[in-house]
């Protein structure tokens, strides 16, 4: 079963080993999902909708939300913020019945990547 919780924040960055109007510093407004795999517990949950929000504010939107990103990822790319996203909650976003399975971030409303357990 996958559990599905996402989120959004606001960020600037450029890319600086790309050459196109992306190496010039612009901002989005991202979407990121987090997918966790897992069973339900006794509670019938796989984690609670709660506690995967406090982890993920406390560990990533704080640190993210009207950011420069460049200051916390060397070439903040989709690809690389999903990566660097999901391996800083992976070792938080575990028990006994479950384990993060993937991140999506979203750059523009159509344009997203996805890092994955298969993908480290």
């Amino acid at each position: 079963m996958l559990l599905r919780k996402e989120f959004t924040f606001d960020s600037a960055h450029n890319l600086v080993s790309y050459h196109g109007k992306c190496e010039r510093l612009h901002g989005h407004t991202y979407r990121m999902a987090i997918d966790i795999s897992g069973q339900p517990d006794e509670d019938g949950m796989i984690v609670d909708f709660v506690e995967v929000k406090g982890i993920v504010n406390a560990e990533i939107i704080s640190k993210f939300d009207h950011a420069y990103l460049n200051d916390i990822i060397p070439q903040p790319s989709a690809e690389n913020i999903a990566r660097h996203v999901f391996e800083r909650l992976d070792p938080i976003l575990r028990g006994p019945n479950y384990e993060l399975h993937s991140v999506q971030v979203w750059e523009t409303q159509d344009s997203s990547v996805i890092f994955g357990r298969d993908d480290l």
